[in-house]
């Protein structure tokens, strides 16, 4: 399986931000849609990533309040990326070894999406749900052995 896959199941709904966007703002965005991470976009060029780390770690250094604060001044100007043909096991190991819980998707210099440690544990166990209902049906149709031994 490969991003691509995932992609293509979730869907192509995409929430961006510009670096100078308030971070409040970002905040209220992303809770309206109930999302984890926004992309931060400079024109059409990837400029980084928020995540609720990021602003997690905002609120803890001014004292609870993000008020006057940019996305730019929070963001994480280099996150961990995967392209459309990354194999989902390379993606598992990337976020895993990373801590990354996001990845931007790109391919040939184009944003395609994002994909979450949720949307990749997704589509393990709906593979996982497919072998086993295969091994089921191939184990239920196993045919009977013809050769009896006689004795």
């Amino acid at each position: 399986m490969k991003v691509r896959d995932i992609l293509r199941v979730k869907g192509g709904t995409l929430f961006t931000v510009p670096p100078s966007a308030a971070l409040g703002s970002a905040v209220l965005t992303m809770s309206d849609h109930d999302i984890g991470s926004l992309i931060v976009m400079e024109g059409n060029k990837l400029a980084g990533i928020l995540t609720f780390r990021e602003v997690m770690q905002a609120l803890a250094k001014h004292h609870g309040s993000l008020s006057g604060l940019e996305v730019r001044s929070v963001m994480n100007t280099k996150p961990l990326t995967c392209n459309m043909e990354t194999e989902m096991d390379e993606v598992r190991r990337m976020m895993l070894v990373e801590h990354a819980r996001y990845l931007p998707v790109i391919d040939q210099k184009m944003l395609m999406g994002v994909i979450s440690f949720y949307d990749v544990a997704h589509a393990v166990v709906e593979a996982q749900d497919f072998e086993n209902s295969m091994l089921k049906a191939y184990i239920r149709d196993w045919p009977e052995d013809t050769t009896k031994a006689t004795n």
